[in-house]
């Protein structure tokens, strides 16, 4: 259902569907940004319980990247991108929690990188007043991802050393601000003393410059050290992977917990059990969001929680970087090259 612009005001009624076509984002192959081509695209039609949005904003992750080039199994063509928000416009005939006009935000419907998307009504979030679409934008999956790992993954408590890698991202901004919060004192890394300043704002105790150092693998842990009287911390939050997993793993006190949850350098290798022992009888995961927004309460709780934390002043989402819909392969050489920081948005 439509709504009609020329009914009375406050009534919403059925009117016919235009045939016509939006503009979306193709991934043709699997390959680099080159592959992204801008192309037109019949109307989404909404399934039943699904609610049409147009996209005011769409989110551009790491996952993006992956999905693109390859790394994950897809099929091509594809619209790119499963992060946005933007406003409702229609509705399947199952819905009955969300109604035309209502703005919502998303983390997980494919095709994101257009200007029109389906949406689940189950994962859609209805965006309160106060919270910009932009911001709304950024929040669900790096959003989401920072509240788990603080609060399901390693839950940060007053006392507690923790050391967050690419602090200044779009995740570790929002990670570092969360864990402050709740009591933990920060060891940040980043590549620039921009970036530090960022970091430190969102409330990091401690910045190393990982650019600075001679040896990632043994300079990074001694500074760690250096920093938590020998001891090490009680949590690594990495999202680098590859390039910062050996450093990562020595930097952990013993009985400590490295939080393994992006691959932004490429995968780890793989690892053998015993190194865990070696370091301490530490423990290894590899969360992922959708294992922790499995229901609709816990999705909501999460949700409601960031939102509130916004609305409240106490939550900074700093967008990094915008693009227009058709310059989503340069959006994706800026994340990749790791020029950005905070969220990289597409505007549709």
């Amino acid at each position: 259902m439509y709504e009609d612009t020329n009914a009375p005001p406050g009534k919403i009624v059925a009117r016919p569907r235009v045939a016509a076509t939006v503009r979306a984002i193709h991934a043709t192959a699997a390959g680099g940004p080159d592959v992204l081509a801008l192309v037109d695209l019949p109307d989404p039609e909404p399934a039943a319980d699904e609610v049409l949005v147009r996209v005011a904003a769409a989110g551009v992750n790491f996952i993006d990247t992956y999905r693109r080039a390859g790394v994950y199994r897809m099929t091509y063509p594809h619209v790119v991108g499963s992060e946005g928000a933007g406003e409702v416009v229609a509705t399947g005939d199952d819905v009955s929690e969300i109604a035309v006009g209502d703005r919502v935000a998303w983390s997980s419907a494919p095709g994101s990188y257009a200007e029109l998307v389906t949406v689940r009504a189950s994962k859609a979030l209805l965006v309160p007043e106060g919270v910009p679409d932009q911001v709304a934008a950024a929040l669900p999956l790096q959003g989401l991802t920072a509240h788990y790992l603080v609060t399901s993954t390693f839950p940060v408590q007053t006392g507690h050393d923790v050391l967050v890698h690419a602090a200044a991202g779009g995740v570790g901004l929002l990670l570092t601000q969360l864990a402050s919060q709740h009591g933990a004192r920060v060891i940040a890394t980043v590549g620039s003393a921009d970036k530090e300043r960022l970091a430190r704002e969102a409330g990091a105790a401690a910045v190393i410059r990982y650019r600075e150092l001679d040896d990632l693998t043994r300079d990074l842990p001694a500074e760690v050290r250096a920093l938590t009287g020998g001891a090490g911390v009680h949590a690594v939050f990495d999202s680098v992977g590859k390039d910062t997993f050996d450093a990562s793993l020595a930097s952990l006190r013993r009985r400590g917990t490295l939080v393994l949850f992006g691959a932004s350098s490429g995968p780890v290798p793989p690892v053998d059990p015993q190194r865990l022992n070696a370091a301490g009888s530490v423990f290894l995961t590899r969360p992922t969001l959708d294992d922790h927004v499995a229901t609709r309460d816990e999705l909501t709780w999460r949700a409601d929680e960031l939102f509130d934390a916004v609305r409240a002043g106490a939550l900074d989402v700093r967008i990094g970087a915008t693009f227009p819909l058709a310059d989503a392969a340069d959006a994706h050489r800026a994340l990749e090259s790791r020029s950005t920081t905070g969220k990289v948005l597409l505007l549709p």
